[in-house]
């Protein structure tokens, strides 16, 4: 058997091989986001926690990104830098989401328990930072891997946010850490939202330039 013309036979089994450590780290991380999305939804909601809630449903975005990634796996540049553009609209939905919910809290003068806070944030940075050491080694790759590698940043820097919340309403006895916490959040989703898509949307612009160079006369004739 000829080896294919992209690759020699022993770099195509290492590609394969890599692409399989990474669906499985995928699958790792997918199964603990979506634990973690239902124990701080509950959480978050009998705290009266908006930085709880807008974490669990970061947990919950996280986990439907890395469905993602597991089914675009494998297919080409266009379908991966695709996926990561729907993980970068995702983002920066959830973002909005958080700031009309921090609008809310503040207008009602929600003040959340920081016990329950603290408790569920440390379960929660726990979770993310293994997810993270998991997904070390794809940090670099294109924009659907990296989209994910952000995603899990942004996670731990929130999960830290959030226990900084639970001793500032202790220390004050309001809410306003909670929602502070909250908006910060928010931001990072709106600014990772937008790393990834440029980032998405070059690839695929690089894509349709080789595309329609592959296309043209000369290159059909070469």
């Amino acid at each position: 058997m000829r080896p294919l013309p992209c690759c020699n036979q022993d770099a195509c089994s290492a590609g394969a091989a890599a692409i399989g450590r990474y669906r499985t780290v995928l699958w790792v991380v997918l199964a603990i986001n979506a634990v973690m999305f239902f124990v701080e939804i509950v959480a978050g909601l009998a705290a009266e926690s908006v930085a709880l809630q807008a974490d669990a449903l970061d947990f919950f975005a996280d986990a439907a990104n890395y469905g993602i990634s597991l089914f675009v796996l494998g297919l080409n540049i266009r379908w991966r830098a695709s996926a990561a553009l729907v993980k970068g609209a995702s983002m920066a939905l959830f973002g909005l989401w958080v700031i009309g919910s921090v609008v809310w809290h503040a207008l009602h003068g929600t003040v959340p328990d920081w016990t329950t806070m603290s408790i569920v944030g440390m379960a929660a940075l726990a979770a993310n930072v293994a997810c993270l050491a998991l997904l070390y080694a794809w940090r670099d790759g294109d924009a659907n891997m990296r989209s994910v590698w952000i995603c899990s940043r942004n996670d731990v820097v929130a999960n830290l946010a959030v226990l900084a919340a639970a001793f500032g309403v202790f220390g004050t006895g309001t809410g306003w850490p909670d929602i502070l916490v909250a908006a910060v959040m928010a931001t990072l989703a709106l600014q990772g939202a937008a790393t990834i898509i440029r980032q998405a949307s070059a690839e695929l612009r690089e894509d349709r330039s080789i595309k329609t160079w592959d296309q043209t006369p000369r290159a059909r004739s070469s």
